[in-house]
């Protein structure tokens, strides 16, 4: 009766119509969880946590209290971590003792609108044929095209919380990118010891938020003795002596400079998981990119195919995939109620770094775009008792 592909937001839709009877076929290549529990928000958090409170020792003298200097358990740190992301096994195993749902653990790619093969890691085919399909297959790391890249080797979100997960903090790191990840990743590994550059294209750092908000963290990260680079394009790579070289480019004046550490990370933005879908055998529409269209009720060009979450592009959250998913779950499970239609005017976010940062709806740049009157109202935890505490 239906197909998800993606068991991150996906499961929800999968184990409600499971619940309500329908025959389910679940699609999925690697672990179960999508990138919010395997190698995003939920792992990252263990890090997070450790990282904020090594900073706040180092500024308590402020309010009276000095520590010795305290120690890094990575060891430690890493048990909180993996122990987190292998939950993945755990919903697996529940999933395969549902009735009336199937796991085909493997690369799926449509054959029709109501067909698809799946190139099973185990070896060989399943064929399947759906009368729905929900896409949720979800987004991941954009490597840009940098001469040298793959000779020099790097790191993303995905390889670090896998196969090139560290045994110990990097002595030195240069990150490729100034958003929501590359600042999360830099307040972490700052905070561990390691000497963090971030390079980013952008002219400002975090370049979803306010320009007040952004240059905060940006002056707060640098006197926690990160370099941050704005404004500049990544253009090279190569090996070095003590690690790994890269060249950057300044998009302003055009000169040149080169950073080198012992890793690099790439967080330069993400792609959507659709191409081994091969969605236009199906009919559905996407872009140039790969981001598949849904309209607002999360239909695709085919009226029986949907999608939801990153795949479809706009807010790359999970809090977003799960708000969609429950339209969907209403939608096609539940006839007798009203349909309804996505709202993402005011989607909540924020970004774990030092200081956290917290947003939701338009920023003052978005609104001063659309032309949309409005004031600006400043209220600082300094003018509170608490926060005076703090």
């Amino acid at each position: 009766d239906l197909v998800v592909i993606g068991t991150g937001a996906g499961l929800m839709v999968a184990e409600a119509a499971q619940q309500r009877g329908l025959t389910v076929a679940v699609v999925e290549k690697g672990k179960f969880g999508g990138t919010c529990l395997t190698r995003g928000c939920i792992p990252s958090k263990m890090m997070v946590y450790p990282a904020d409170l090594l900073r706040e020792t180092q500024r308590a003298h402020k309010v009276g209290i000095t520590y010795e200097k305290p120690t890094v358990d990575w060891q430690a740190i890493s048990r909180n971590v993996w122990k987190q992301i292998d939950f993945s096994k755990k919903i697996e195993e529940s999933f395969d003792h549902l009735d009336n749902l199937t796991t085909f653990k493997g690369i799926g790619a449509f054959t029709g609108p109501h067909t698809m093969v799946v190139r099973l890691n185990a070896g060989g085919e399943a064929h399947i044929r759906g009368e729905r399909f929900v896409i949720a297959t979800g987004a991941a790391t954009r490597i840009p095209p940098v001469e040298g890249l793959e000779q020099t080797g790097y790191l993303t979100s995905e390889s670090f919380f896998g196969k090139d997960y560290p045994d110990k903090p990097w002595d030195s790191l240069i990150i490729a990118g100034g958003g929501i990840i590359a600042a999360e990743f830099a307040h972490i590994f700052a905070a561990m010891g390691t000497k963090v550059t971030i390079v980013g294209r952008n002219p400002k750092l975090l370049p979803d938020e306010d320009e007040e908000i952004a240059a905060l963290v940006r002056t707060q990260l640098e006197d926690f003795g990160i370099q941050v680079l704005t404004g500049y394009e990544v253009i090279g790579a190569e090996k070095a002596e003590n690690g790994k070289r890269v060249i950057a480019r300044s998009r302003q004046t055009g000169g040149t400079l080169a950073v080198e550490a012992q890793e690099l990370l790439i967080a330069t933005g993400v792609r959507p998981a659709s191409r081994a879908l091969r969605v236009d055998r199906a009919g559905v529409q996407a872009d140039d990119g790969g981001w598949i269209h849904a309209d607002e009720y999360l239909q695709t060009s085919q009226p029986h195919i949907y999608a939801l979450g990153d795949v479809i592009g706009g807010f790359l959250f999970r809090h977003k995939a799960n708000y969609e998913a429950e339209i969907l779950i209403n939608n096609l499970l539940h006839p007798e109620k009203p349909k309804r239609s996505c709202d993402y005017r005011a989607i909540p976010w924020a970004v774990f770094t030092m200081p956290q940062v917290g947003h939701v709806g338009l920023t003052e740049e978005e609104v001063k775009q659309r032309g949309i009157p409005y004031h600006v109202g400043r209220y600082r935890y300094s003018y509170i008792a608490a926060g005076i505490a703090m």
